[in-house]
């Protein structure tokens, strides 16, 4: 396969280029536009230091100009590394000196951002930075190049020796130590995923497609690149709907969506504030999520009111690019109770469910969630240790390349030939679609001054949050630091999504036979506290 993910939208703009492309707002880009206005700005990203396997951070909003910067990047044979720029700086530069970019492209939300990377030298102070808009000026630095910048340049696009396999994009995901990860992602890699969502789900040039979650969220990718692959609309999602369920329906109602794409966190906050009515949304046709367990009361009232709509459930890890696996709800559940598989593996990918040994178990025995197949990444920037710890040889063929990916999920295969996903075997939880090694939040509290020691454990709610973080935590003597003074202190520290939400404070933590802390006494703690019948499911679940 010789396909690059640029390439979806030079065919496209060849096939139809007066075909609406991107659009947010008053703004309307078509397909010719924005493969004229990326070949323009790759050339000015080139003639800026990007070149062949050059990266480039992108802090910007989510606006087309933004998805034009990602493609430029592509385009000059680079590869971008989306941060979120209202992520506290402290994060940031730890992503950005491990990416270390040639060249990073703003937009006014990262101003306050670029002057502390800079103030903190984890941005180097030469490091061109572009502006997606107007220029930019802070105070320590002024962007080299602005939007209006690519009107001198050539249409052309610019020759890219580098193949599909190369990296496209890096995402940082938590990290157990602190450190983000970096998951290195290539273009076959989500070409492989975009080819099969193409043909399983009917796209086409006719469709109105979501595109809802973040960009440094590995979700994005299918929303830019499947519609692209179709010749489709593709209809940003302002970040500021997400605290509207109102808005959100209205949106999807206005544009006549013809797909929804999300976490199942979005819409359990549209159910529970009865943002859907019966046979709304008459252009949708499918629904599908991702990232976490959407619960099935909440399921089925969708289902119920949209009964002219298909919805699917996608499993994947970052690391085993967008999705894995599927399954396509054939009516209601009957019961609130009942589980939703994750389903069967899509085209190119394998389920395996493994003993510790990595012998498969018999069905209905819960064992570890592995994952095999052509969307694996090659692994973690920079890190062959972290990388060989979960990118393992496949047991079935020893002493060949084939590797499978350690997911940290447990799993169990059905009667029914289905896989279903069972919870996490370790410290990562899943809390509104995003991914989240409870270690890095704890990193980020033994580091705050007057902490004895802490905890954080997960608890899973069943409401917006889906599991909510919880911190127990013991001041040193003298301390008078309280969880409010915490909270704000680590809110420089880590996005918003992995502070804590709720707090203990007792003397001293528990203790196990072993001298360490109870995190499951504390799990319990936390669950009698949120409500008695998770803290039921939580003790049942030992």
């Amino acid at each position: 396969m010789t396909m690059r993910l640029e390439d979806y939208l030079a065919r496209s703009a060849q096939r139809d280029p007066d075909h609406i492309a991107l659009v947010l707002g008053q703004d309307r880009l078509s397909y010719g536009y924005l493969e004229a206005l990326t070949n323009r700005l790759a050339r000015l990203l080139r003639e800026h230091g990007c070149t062949e396997g050059s990266r480039v951070c992108v802090m910007a909003a989510k606006t087309p100009w933004t998805i034009a910067g990602l493609l430029a990047t592509l385009k000059c044979g680079g590869s971008y590394v989306p941060i979120y720029s209202l992520s506290p700086p402290a994060r940031v530069a730890r992503i950005v000196a491990a990416a270390e970019p040639s060249l990073v492209l703003a937009d006014r939300t990262a101003t306050g951002l670029l002057d502390e990377l800079l103030s903190s030298r984890a941005l180097a102070a030469d490091t061109p930075i572009g502006a997606l808009d107007s220029s930019l000026s802070g105070v320590r630095f002024e962007s080299a190049f602005a939007r209006a910048d690519t009107d001198s340049m050539s249409t052309t696009p610019l020759p890219v020796a580098q193949g599909p396999s190369e990296i496209a994009h890096l995402l940082f995901t938590s990290g157990s130590t602190g450190v983000p990860k970096g998951v290195m992602i290539t273009h076959s890699n989500v070409v492989t995923f975009v080819e099969w969502a193409v043909r399983h789900f009917g796209f086409r040039a006719t469709d109105r497609i979501s595109g809802h979650p973040p960009l440094h969220f590995d979700l994005s990718t299918f929303d830019i690149y499947g519609a692209f692959a179709a010749g489709a609309e593709l209809h940003l999602v302002p970040a500021e709907l997400n605290v509207n369920p109102r808005a959100l329906a209205a949106l999807i109602h206005d544009h006549e969506l013809t797909q929804w794409f999300s976490v199942p966190s979005v819409l359990t906050y549209m159910a529970r504030f009865d943002a859907v009515a019966a046979g709304d949304f008459p252009a949708l046709e499918r629904l599908l999520w991702c990232g976490e367990v959407l619960p099935t009361s909440v399921l089925i009232q969708w289902m119920r009111r949209l009964p002219h709509v298909r919805f699917t459930n996608l499993y994947g890890p970052t690391e085993a690019t967008i999705a894995s696996s599927f399954y396509t709800v054939p009516a209601p559940p009957e019961s609130e109770t009942d589980p939703i598989p994750i389903g069967t593996a899509c085209s190119g990918e394998e389920l395996l469910v493994l003993d510790p040994e990595q012998q498969p178990v018999p069905h209905g025995e819960i064992g570890d969630l592995y994952i095999a197949g052509a969307g694996l990444s090659p692994g973690y920037w920079r890190d062959e240790a972290k990388t060989r710890e979960v990118f393992l040889p496949d047991p079935r063929e020893p002493g060949e390349q084939r590797r499978i990916y350690r997911t940290g999920d447990l799993a169990k295969l059905g009667d029914d030939g289905l896989v279903y996903f069972l919870g996490r075997a370790d410290s990562q939880i899943k809390s509104r679609g995003y991914r989240i090694e409870l270690g890095e939040i704890e990193a980020a509290v033994n580091a705050i001054p007057g902490v004895r020691e802490c905890a954080v454990v997960g608890v899973p709610t069943g409401g917006f949050e889906g599991t909510t973080i919880c911190c127990a935590f013991s001041a040193l003597d003298g301390s008078q630091l309280t969880p409010a003074e915490l909270r704000k202190l680590l809110m420089d520290l880590l996005p918003p999504y992995m502070v804590p939400a709720r707090w203990m404070t007792p003397a001293t933590l528990p203790k196990n036979v072993n001298g360490k802390i109870d995190r499951r006494e504390l799990r319990d703690r936390f669950a009698e506290e949120l409500a008695p019948a998770t803290a039921q499911e939580v003790v049942a679940a030992r």
